[in-house]
């Protein structure tokens, strides 16, 4: 199920993460529309994501995630075909936000890590990891073919050929996800039982193992301080990540680089990054979860003064590197969100918890852009991303003993 969910990953990835802003200048200018207009419809289809969190957690705890990755992958099969004819801004958004970015949050980000929410317990961390990894992988991957087939072809057939990607490969993986492993006589973590002769037994056990977690509902979990500090500790990562990885380049030109140095080092963070999530991901799942996402978000708020006081070039390397810690934490800390939550409801409580922090990544970006046009400075913002990174420090400091207390009471439940 991982290696399904991380090929679906993969093509999402390399082809719309990763690979839409192959299609921004072109397609801007073909549109004759400004880069701030089609910047606008990033921002909007984030704010899309985010209001449509809890029903689509609902949708995914109702039904399962193949229902709704099936829908996501066709929706974006669909829309990139589209994109070979549009002719206006107007009807670019409807095509972007309308077909492609409706469903790709629900089906290529919630429903992936419900997914491994499910199918783990003991090894969730580095479930989570391998799928998240498969985005830089896409984007490594398949960036760089679809930027030649934009080169050689032009943006519209690259386009269409993409969507064609998305409905020929990406369908058929789609129908192989499985909901849980006791919809398939399976157990967690690939344990197999020791006497089991009837599907009875199966159930039974399964039964037993649901309960070795306890599973609380939306509201239980909402009115928990445990809840809420997570919420805000994600609003503020995904605040400082969305910020520096929209306006990197930008900011390494600020620093003096130029764009093509700039880019050579974007390439290498990604990289960097990729080897940061299977580092991450399996230390997670060995220590105290709250305490390795705190260490990790120290470790991003020293970056930051590395960026704004680093004057050679290698502090600008070292900040790279450090930085990556943002990104590959999130996987953690969607695993610590299971373990404190449990799976029968984990997709809704993932939902709205993105109804809350996904503003973070809306907002932060174009107040970073506003601050330097006012400014022609990064600094203050810099030093305001200081700031959030140790808040964000500090709201997992305060998890790690209810996290270890909680992990005591599984384990006192466990058959």
């Amino acid at each position: 199920m991982v290696g399904v969910v991380s090929a679906i990953r993969i093509l999402g990835g390399g082809l719309h993460a990763y690979g839409f802003t192959v299609f921004f200048l072109p397609l801007s200018q073909d549109l004759g529309i400004s880069r701030a207009a089609t910047s606008l419809a990033f921002s909007l289809a984030r704010a899309e994501g985010a209001i449509e969190g809890p029903l689509v957690g609902y949708l995914i705890d109702r039904f399962g995630p193949r229902p709704i990755i099936v829908t996501a992958v066709l929706l974006s099969g669909i829309g990139y075909i589209l994109l070979f004819w549009v002719q206006s801004y107007p009807s670019f958004l409807l095509v972007y936000l309308g077909v492609i970015s409706l469903s790709f949050t629900a089906g290529f980000v919630h429903s992936p890590m419900v997914l491994a929410n499910s199918w783990f317990i003991r090894h969730r961390a580095r479930a989570m990891t391998v799928i998240s990894a498969a985005v830089p992988i896409g984007g490594a991957l398949i960036a760089p073919l679809l930027a030649m087939a934009v080169h050689a072809w032009g943006w519209r057939w690259a386009a269409f050929c993409a969507g064609l990607i998305f409905l020929v490969i990406g369908i058929p993986l789609s129908l192989l996800v499985k909901r849980s492993p006791e919809s398939m006589g399976l157990f967690p973590d690939g344990d197999r039982p020791q006497r089991t002769s009837h599907v009875s037994d199966l159930q039974s056990h399964g039964a037993r193992d649901n309960n070795s977690e306890t599973d609380y509902t939306v509201r239980h979990a909402m009115s928990t301080p445990v809840y809420w500090m997570l919420v805000l500790s994600m609003m503020a990562r995904v605040a400082g990540y969305s910020t520096v990885t929209v306006h990197f380049v930008p900011i390494m030109v600020w620093k003096g680089l130029t764009q093509e140095h700039a880019a050579f080092l974007l390439g290498a963070f990604a990289f960097v990054n990729l080897l940061s999530h299977f580092l991450l991901g399996w230390v997670a799942d060995l220590m105290n979860k709250p305490r390795l996402v705190a260490t990790c978000m120290f470790v991003a708020a020293a970056s930051v003064p590395l960026l704004i006081w680093g004057e050679p070039e290698w502090p600008l390397w070292l900040f790279a590197i450090l930085f990556t810690v943002v990104d590959s934490s999130f996987p953690i800390g969607w695993a610590t969100v299971g373990d404190f939550f449990g799976r029968r409801y984990f997709a809704t409580i993932r939902g709205t918890m993105s109804f809350f922090y996904m503003w973070g990544s809306v907002v932060g970006p174009v107040l970073a852009g506003a601050v330097y046009d006012r400014t022609q400075s990064y600094t203050s913002m810099l030093w305001g991303l200081f700031i959030l990174f140790l808040f964000a420090t500090l709201l997992n400091a305060l998890l790690i003993k209810p996290w270890a207390d909680s992990r005591q009471r599984v384990l006192a439940l466990s058959p």
